[in-house]
């Protein structure tokens, strides 16, 4: 059976890409994107499989 960890990210909107760049590197998959406590900010759910 497969076991994974999570990490929730804060994104900027003039970031987001850069942001989510850098997490894939580490081998998260983004799972969802949901709105921030602000207009110009987003949360993103990611996870990846654990070692």
């Amino acid at each position: 059976m497969k076991k994974w960890e999570y990490v929730t990210v804060p994104l900027l909107t003039h970031a987001t890409k850069q942001i989510l760049d850098n997490w894939g590197e580490e081998g998260y998959e983004l799972v969802q994107v949901v709105p921030g406590p602000n207009p110009e900010q987003l949360v993103a759910y990611m996870k990846r499989e654990k070692a």
